[in-house]
């Protein structure tokens, strides 16, 4: 397993851009290991290609896993359990930036999370690292002419985003954590789009729904009494809330146009102590 540790950097900064999380890529190589350990390798004159590909192939399972869940989650009435990560974990390192000639950083994260996984594996491999279209195919078990395809439509989504949009959101965000702070509710108006949802999930089984502007910059003033620490949460902006040292809540936020136009909330003591919030902790 030689190979697999020298390789280990590189495969590390490609699980990480695909899933969009370190703790999800930890995972991804754990799993990738087992299935190199129990291959015959002996045949195999690209070994880095080769580690790729497999490693690849697991993060595409992750992916459909992760969207199953989701779908399957909001199906039976609660929120899946999100991917929250600190806004600087989704920069590159500098070991990382050494692999590769572009980075996937926070921005281009928000725009990767609206891509289907094949079109998200596709772009990633090929735009970021280089990966020929012949191997993605293989990877997606498409023909080359398609897995260009998924790169392309991937690209375009990619390039029709506005840049500066995921920094707009998070000072959006940002602003709405102050006003709750601060008790503005006509700040909260402001920030809010009028027909604004809130979903929330205290782990009770049903989810908690509070529509309307008003409605949900009241519910935000109670939030006062609570620390936001800036977070990435499923790739968009949101924050991990915590009071007396403890995390109570994670929140996500839509921003559509400038305006607030939903949030996703999780409660629940046993939930949150799943999704490895220590690094917020010690801030």
């Amino acid at each position: 397993m030689d190979a697999f540790e020298a390789h280990r950097p590189h495969l590390h900064a490609v699980a990480t851009r695909i899933l969009g999380s370190r703790a999800e890529a930890d995972d991804a190589l754990q799993e990738a290991w087992i299935r190199v350990h129990r291959a015959d390798t002996g045949d195999v004159e690209n070994m880095g290609a080769w580690l790729t590909t497999v490693v690849s192939r697991v993060c595409l399972s992750m992916l459909d896993a992760r969207k199953r869940r989701r779908e399957a989650a909001l199906d039976a009435g609660r929120l899946p359990d999100p991917i929250v990560t600190r806004p600087d974990d989704a920069a590159p390192d500098p070991e990382d930036e050494a692999l590769t000639a572009d980075a996937v950083g926070a921005a281009l994260l928000v725009v990767l999370e609206t891509l289907q996984p094949a079109e998200r594996l596709a772009f990633v491999l090929h735009d970021v690292f280089g990966v020929p279209f012949e191997d993605i195919a293989l990877i997606v078990d498409r023909s080359p002419a398609a897995a260009r395809q998924l790169a392309s439509r991937a690209r375009r989504r990619v390039q029709g985003a506005d840049r500066g949009a995921a920094t707009a959101d998070r000072e959006i965000v940002d602003a709405f954590v102050a006003a709750a702070r601060d008790g503005d509710f006509e700040r909260l108006l402001e920030l809010l789009h009028p027909d604004v949802v809130v979903r929330g999930d205290d782990g009770s089984g049903a989810l908690q729904i509070v529509r309307g502007a008003r409605a949900v910059a009241t519910r935000a003033r109670l939030f006062s009494a609570r620390t936001a620490h800036p977070a990435i949460v499923d790739g968009a902006p949101g924050f991990v809330a915590t009071e007396a040292g403890a995390p109570v809540a994670v929140l996500a936020f839509t921003v559509v146009d400038g305006r607030i136009t939903a949030i996703d909330g999780l409660e629940g003591a046993a939930r949150l102590e799943a999704l490895g919030l220590d690094a917020f902790l010690a801030e």
